[in-house]
C-alpha cells in the first residue's frame, strides 16, 4: 500500500474537487470547537499505529464511535445529495444514511492505515465562517517532506460542535465533490444507484 499520508493519497481519500472562497476572520480558539478535531486525530493515530496487523473490522469498530461523534454525517449526506434528498422516502433516507456512515468510516480506516512518524497539529485559532460556522486549520506533518493542510468546517447543533465539511489545502471541499458525484448517481439511477455505489466502495475499502 502507498504511504498513507502522501499528498496524492490524502487528496484521494478526501475526494475533493471544488474550490471554496469565503471571507474569514481569525479569532482565539474556542476549546469546544477544536476539541472534536483533536479527538479525531488521537483516534486516527491509534488505528494508524495498530496498522494492518490488526484486522480491518477491529480498527473499524475502534474508529466508528469517534467518527459518529465528530462528524454530522446526516447533514453531510443531505448536503451532498442536494434538493433530491427531500423527494426520497424515509426508508431511502435510512438506507443511504447507513451506507454513507459505513463508507465514511471505512475510508478513514483504509487511508489512515499505517504509522511512519506522522504528527497532527491543530491551530490555536479558529476562523469565523458564514452561517455561524467555524473553521479549524490543521496540518498533517510527515517525518520528512511537505505538510498537508486540512481545514474542518464546524457547525454547532444540540450543544455540540461537529464537522460538516473538510477542506484540503484550506480550499478544496469534500462535500462539493460528493455533491457532484451523488447528484449524478441519483439523476441517472435514483437512490438505488447511490446506495449501490456507497456499498460497493465501502466493501472494496474493507478488502484493501
Amino acid at each position: 500500500m502507498p504511504t498513507t499520508l502522501s499528498r496524492r493519497r490524502t487528496l484521494e481519500c478526501l475526494a475533493l474537487l471544488c474550490l471554496v472562497a469565503s471571507p474569514i476572520t481569525a479569532r482565539a480558539a474556542d476549546p469546544a470547537v477544536t476539541a472534536p478535531i483533536q479527538r479525531l486525530y488521537d483516534a486516527l493515530l491509534t488505528v494508524m499505529k495498530a496498522g494492518s496487523a490488526v484486522p480491518f473490522a477491529q480498527r473499524y469498530d475502534q474508529l466508528a464511535p469517534t467518527i459518529d461523534a465528530v462528524f454530522d454525517l446526516p447533514a453531510i449526506l443531505q448536503a451532498s445529495v442536494g434538493p433530491a434528498w427531500n423527494a426520497l422516502s424515509a426508508d431511502q433516507h435510512s438506507s443511504l444514511s447507513t451506507a454513507f456512515r459505513h463508507y465514511t468510516i471505512a475510508s478513514y480506516v483504509s487511508n489512515f492505515s499505517s504509522f511512519n512518524g506522522q504528527r497532527f497539529e491543530v491551530s490555536p485559532d479558529t476562523r469565523a465562517l458564514p452561517n455561524n460556522e467555524q473553521g479549524v486549520t490543521t496540518r498533517i506533518i510527515p517525518p520528512s517532506g511537505d505538510s498537508h493542510r486540512l481545514d474542518y468546517v464546524m457547525r454547532q447543533a444540540n450543544g455540540a460542535w461537529q464537522v460538516v465539511d473538510v477542506l484540503a489545502e484550506g480550499t478544496i471541499s469534500r462535500v462539493a465533490v460528493q455533491r457532484s458525484d451523488f447528484r449524478h448517481l441519483v439523476m441517472q439511477g435514483g437512490a438505488a444507484a447511490l446506495l449501490a455505489s456507497l456499498q460497493r466502495k465501502a466493501d472494496d475499502l474493507a478488502k484493501g
